[in-house]
């Protein structure tokens, strides 16, 4: 390939850091402040981080299953966008806010009906760190009052995805900032109680999650309503439910498989984090510290796949196809290169951010381990990400459901469970191998995008 083809002219990233900047920042103060939280919870104890942490790995598959039912929605509203039809986002906004509180229904039955026997699912002994019993309690604890934070998490999805995708991404970020903020000085006063108040743990640290929450939610709803000159999609968008038929089904043939797809991937991960839990509750507690820094530093390959959907829907609705593969391909490019050095960067700081938690010394080595094997892999990571919205831009959604959670739940998860299950290999080398696993990906994802299948307008008359 010629490289000058992978490098855009100042104008195109200027257009890519204008969408993808508030992204970062509003997902980089989200999750810097999810780590503030996390090394206060840490602070208290190690039962009480990891009950935590378990039981934020099971709203990972809720929140993943909100996106997924979204994301089909989302090809449409990019593309009605780009085309210039505010009654077509109007319509998809619909889809996604009944889809959204129908998800949310149901995530509140399953986690209210099984809660302790899915925590206890993670609970195993076989290090020297942390008591089962405790961690479950705790883990039960924090479930009870997150899940009152259900609902408006799911709202406020519909309502920043949108935004996102008619090219308002400052609004999401500034809600986003708010919402960190709040939960942020509720953390410190509810978990460690100050000011009067009694300290309440892991149960302190829900509620200013909750809290935090429900001000992002109203946030977003009260200034999409008051600016409609900059949304006219939200004008008149709830004097009727009514949604196209022939658009509704052509949401759920190209969106029931990212949904499932979404949800398929959360539950694979999860099981994949409920494969390493084999190896002690040292592990899981070392995973939620590697996982919280992680992070903190994929936001980056994480906003620019979403500027891959973004940018590259548009051109797709606006039929500009050679604009759409010349951009897409810089984008994979240049989110590819943005991660060499965010992963040097996290390499460096492996060593130093375990030590910030109140915890064992096994704990901290096996997390700063986990740290250096993400760091490594974050460029493929990247790829990954990018090819996957690259796809899923132009509605080959059942080609990224084989590409994504097809791949993890029948070939990642496998091998885990048998490494988990039938060996003794210790859980760095376990988790090194199943990374490793993914380079396959890369592969078909290379071939996929480089032919070009994802070239299609799905919104033209």
């Amino acid at each position: 390939m010629n490289l000058r083809k992978l490098v855009g002219t100042r104008e195109f990233y200027k257009k890519v850091l204008f969408i993808a900047i508030p992204i970062i920042l509003q997902n980089g103060i989200t999750n810097f402040v999810g780590l503030l939280d996390n090394i206060m919870v840490g602070q208290v104890g190690t039962d009480q981080m990891s009950g935590v942490s378990i039981v934020n790995q099971l709203l990972f598959v809720f929140n993943l299953s909100i996106f997924g039912g979204i994301s089909g929605a989302g090809i449409f509203t990019a593309q009605y966008y780009g085309k210039g039809s505010h009654e077509g986002v109007r319509q998809t906004f619909r889809f996604k806010m009944i889809t959204c509180i129908f998800i949310a229904v149901i995530g509140l039955a399953v986690l209210i009906g099984f809660d302790e026997p899915l925590i206890d699912m993670f609970l195993h002994e076989g290090s020297a760190t942390g008591n089962a019993e405790d961690t479950l309690r705790y883990g039960v604890d924090y479930l009870k009052v997150m899940l009152i934070g259900l609902v408006p998490f799911a709202i406020n999805s519909a309502y920043t995805s949108t935004l996102r995708e008619t090219g308002e991404t400052v609004l999401p970020m500034k809600a986003g900032i708010a919402a960190v903020f709040v939960n942020l000085c509720l953390n410190y006063v509810l978990i460690f109680g100050h000011f009067g108040v009694p300290a309440m743990g892991v149960v302190g640290a829900a509620i200013a999650t909750v809290i935090s929450r429900y001000v992002e939610c109203a946030i977003v709803i009260i200034w999409t309503h008051t600016h409609k000159e900059r949304v006219p999609f939200i004008d008149g968008v709830y004097k009727s439910l009514y949604i196209p038929l022939p658009l509704v089904k052509q949401i759920i043939v190209k969106g029931m498989p990212l949904m499932i797809n979404e949800f398929l991937w959360s539950v694979g991960m999860t099981l994949l984090t409920q494969c390493y839990s084999t190896r002690g509750l040292a592990t899981v507690a070392a995973l939620n510290i590697s996982n919280t820094i992680n992070n903190t530093f994929n936001v980056i390959y994480i906003a620019l796949g979403s500027t891959v959907a973004i940018i590259v829907g548009q051109h797709l609705g606006a039929n500009r196809m050679e604009d759409a593969k010349r951009e897409d391909t810089q984008l994979i490019a240049f989110s590819v290169g943005s991660c060499f050095v965010v992963g040097a960067v996290l390499i460096l700081i492996a060593p130093l951010f375990p030590q910030l938690y109140n915890t064992t010394d096994e704990v901290k080595e096996i997390a700063k381990n986990l740290i250096y094997v993400v760091a490594i892999m974050m460029p493929m990571n990247a790829f990954l990400h990018a090819s996957y919205f690259t796809l899923r831009s132009g509605g080959k959604t059942v080609i990224t459901f084989f590409f994504d959670s097809v791949f993890i739940c029948c070939v990642s998860v496998p091998a885990a469970f048998v490494l988990a299950y039938y060996t003794n290999v210790p859980i760095i080398t376990m988790f090194v191998m199943v990374q490793c696993i993914d380079l396959i990906k890369c592969v078909i994802g290379f071939v996929l995008v480089k032919k070009g299948v994802w070239l299609q307008n799905m919104v033209e008359e």
